[in-house]
């Protein structure tokens, strides 16, 4: 059967022609779902959208037996299982059984088999349960989690349809709390200083993610698909884990071991530095434990050490611990190597694993040549396997490869390799080194991982792991992948980052141009706005594309009620005010954030020579023009004083070198000014790095957005400095701390500052305010 008729079959089961293609793009998938399509239709004339929808399901989901699986077709096919939950149910049911122990009656029982729910039974459960949670609902509004109620419904009608539920509480939420809009915001959350709206954080192109709300979130509130996550000890209730004869006892074995605790990891490679993404898996494999009283260990995969650095495992942990999370043990997949190469030679023994002398570029891709070494004798693979670990095979002449054939179509996957390098752990005790796919699963095992979450991508090694570990008859944790988080306007891969180093476009890993979490830090990023930003994303099975206005929102709504305010000047103009009341300066109190009640405040000089924004100040008025010009005064913020022009000192190119005004008390003037603007007196010199976006078009890695590649799409722009002027209040601020600088932005201390002179990094801009026009 060709491509296309394949494609053509899936069609007609009622597979969408995206899915069918994609489908069809795998062959383990694609040959076990014609198997089905075939053995269905024996038994019915022709496949309805439910019935190939349901089939599907039994293709991607579920590794069982083909006797199993075909007692199950059968009921779908006569509609007797009509839904995923029964479906689902079905295989619960038989996995710890063999077919000869199924009692029928029991098992129609257990899958819902004949049971009708009606939409009257769906409406009247879900007004219990709508009225159970009225008060919290009415509190919370929008932001109340409808999980709960669908979790409520469920446990009274486990059989009724998932999508009929969803409409009636949908509808139901929408008669009790009315529209939604402004009104389900937290209040105050969307104005600005004076009270007037800020500018929203919008969708671009439908990129920013939906049912993002304001206040206070909670990583743990918000884990989204997890609350139908196993638990500890259930591995065999979860989709797709095979169950074996030994099964039940290793899952009793490991309750014995960990008391039910839940347990789950972050394995990052120490070869590169974090990134926003990996800021998501932080969070979500952190807040996951934390939810259900478990621990979380930091376990570095360094099982490839020809890229891995020191000053990479330094700077993962820093990036942990910075996000505000200590990991419970910090762990190396090279502390198992021992164990790993031990669980190696059984393999082999058992005739699972074989060793391969073919070249790594015949093996590479999906549908490889098959070895001739693969029916070796296994006393030989023994052999070979020990040349190998003692060095006396050359590297790239021989692999140990696993006999086993992944969900995506490629077979035997390599689990050793010999490489002449040292270990930045284990040293150079070692030559031959695991791969991912040997390594990962084993280690989860050993440390009795509960819930090894992992993104999207590693779908297709899911039955490798599970294959793995029961090949050796090992506990078996549960993998489960979740979507991974994308950012527009910016590249993450550790390659690519490398090649932008390479031609001086940034300067290293930490350029705050840059998203990894290096880079973040040092442009001023906090940590709490980073993880607010994961939790409002949440965790979903899509792929999502987030546009970086949401991390920026993230990151000013945290700094508007943590940074300092001061003043300071990027284009300065020297302002000599002509009749100043006083002798010497005054001094002006200005909070630190005026917002608070409780805020402390800070004093700064106010005298006769002051500096002004270049752009607050027009030589001729023009219409809508706010800020100071001809016959138009201005206040100062803090001061108390309006100025207005006298005099406009230029220099031999015509340029505007200088103004004389003159002042008088605010409390004395009836017209208030249109605007009050920033300024400072007696300032501190200062380097101000004005950071803009480094890539302009949204999507710089997409060859048809940007057919010169993604260095092509730099902004030549994308770092303004600026010898700007701040008032003396920040003279010794350490490293990293956070100002507001008033109408302009928000800014961060670089590390490149000394004792003489500080750098700020821009981090986010403020949002417009018709005040500055």
């Amino acid at each position: 059967m060709s491509a296309q008729d394949v494609v053509e079959t899936f069609m007609k089961i009622g597979l969408a022609e995206s899915k069918a293609k994609e489908t069809a793009k795998n062959r383990s998938v694609s040959e076990s779902l014609l198997l089905l399509i075939a053995q269905a239709e024996k038994i019915c004339s022709e496949i309805d959208k439910a019935t190939g929808n349901l089939l599907y399901h039994v293709a991607t989901k579920f590794k069982d037996t083909t006797e199993k699986i075909s007692f199950v077709v059968e009921y779908i096919c006569t509609k007797k299982i009509t839904s995923e939950a029964q479906l689902t149910a079905a295989f619960e049911y038989m996995k710890p059984r063999s077919l000869n122990e199924l009692n029928v009656t029991e098992f129609e029982q257990f899958c819902g088999v004949g049971v009708v729910v009606t939409e009257d039974q769906i409406r009247d459960a879900v007004t219990i349960a709508v009225s159970k949670f009225k008060s919290e609902l009415l509190e919370k509004r929008y932001k109340f989690n409808v999980g709960v109620l669908m979790g409520q419904v469920r446990n009274s009608l486990k059989w009724g349809d998932g999508k009929q539920v969803k409409a009636e509480i949908d509808k139901q939420v929408l008669e009790l709390l009315g529209p939604k809009g402004q009104d389900h915001r937290t209040p105050g959350a969307n104005k600005g200083m004076n009270g007037k709206s800020k500018t929203k954080v919008t969708k671009e192109d439908n990129t920013l993610c939906e049912n993002v709300t304001d206040g206070e979130v909670s990583s743990v509130q918000l884990i989204g698909e997890a609350c139908k996550f196993h638990k500890p000890g259930e591995n065999y209730l979860t989709d797709g884990y095979v169950v074996t004869p030994k099964t039940m006892a290793l899952l009793r074995k490991h309750l014995k071991e960990t008391g039910g605790e839940v347990i789950t990891r972050f394995p990052p490679e120490p070869n590169g530095i974090l990134h926003i993404g990996h800021a998501k898996a932080i969070n979500f494999n952190f807040a996951y434990a934390k939810a259900h009283n478990g621990i979380t260990y930091l376990r570095y995969d360094d099982t490839n050490p020809e890229k891995e650095e020191e000053r990479f495992f330094k700077g993962i942990r820093e990036m942990v611990e910075w996000l505000g999370f200590t990991p419970f043990e910090v762990r190396h997949s090279s502390d198992y190597f021992p164990q790993l190469y031990k669980w190696a030679i059984e393999l082999i023994k058992r005739g699972k694993a074989y060793v391969c002398h073919q070249a790594y570029d015949e093996i590479k891709g999906q549908n490889p040549p098959p070895s001739p070494w693969r029916d070796r004798p296994i006393q030989d693979s023994l052999r070979l396997f020990e040349d190998m670990k003692h060095g006396k095979i050359e590297e790239g002449k021989a692999t140990l490869r696993m006999k086993h054939t992944m969900e995506d179509g490629k077979q035997d996957p390599v689990a050793y390799r010999i490489k002449f390098v040292p270990h930045p752990n284990s040293k150079d005790r070692w030559c031959v080194y695991p791969t991912y796919d040997y390594t990962h699963c084993l280690c989860d095992s050993i440390e009795n991982i509960t819930h090894s979450l992992c993104t999207k991508e590693f779908q297709a090694r899911r039955s490798s792991y599970y294959w793995l570990c029961n090949a050796i008859d090992v506990y078996c944790p549960v993998q489960w992948e979740y979507g991974r988080m994308n950012l527009c306007y910016t590249v993450v891969s550790k390659r690519k980052i490398q090649i932008l180093i390479s031609k001086g476009i940034v300067k290293d890993w930490d350029d705050p141009r840059l998203y990894t979490l290096t880079a973040l830090r040092r442009r001023g990023f906090p940590p709490e706005a980073i993880n607010k930003f994961c939790a409002k994303i949440g965790v979903t099975m899509a792929q999502t594309m987030i546009h970086p206005d949401l991390l920026d929102h993230c990151v000013r709504d945290e700094l508007n009620n943590t940074a300092t305010r001061v003043m300071a000047v990027l284009e300065p103009l020297k302002v000599e005010i002509t009749n100043f009341p006083f002798s010497k300066p005054m001094d002006v109190e200005v909070p630190n954030i005026p917002h608070k009640s409780d805020t402390e405040s800070h004093t700064i000089p106010f005298g006769n020579v002051i500096y002004i924004e270049k752009t607050d100040f027009k030589e001729d008025n023009q219409p809508g023009y706010r800020r100071l010009s001809s016959n138009q005064p201005v206040g100062l913020r803090h001061a108390g004083y309006i100025i207005e022009l006298q005099e406009v000192v230029k220099d031999s190119n015509g340029e505007v070198v200088e103004l004389k005004v003159t002042c008088v008390k605010s409390a004395d003037v009836k017209i208030k000014p249109k605007a009050f603007i920033h300024w400072v007196s007696h300032p501190l010199e200062c380097t101000v790095r004005y950071y803009e976006r480094l890539f302009r078009h949204k999507h710089p890695e997409d060859p048809v957005e940007v057919p010169g590649g993604y260095w092509t799409d730099c902004n030549k722009d994308s770092l303004i400095t600026y010898d700007a002027l701040v008032d003396v209040t920040v003279k010794g601020a350490p490293h990293l701390s956070r100002f507001q600088f008033e109408r302009v932005g928000y800014f961060c201390v670089d590390f490149d500052s000394t004792e003489e002179k500080l750098i700020f990094n821009k981090i986010v801009g403020l949002k417009e305010d018709s005040g500055k026009l």
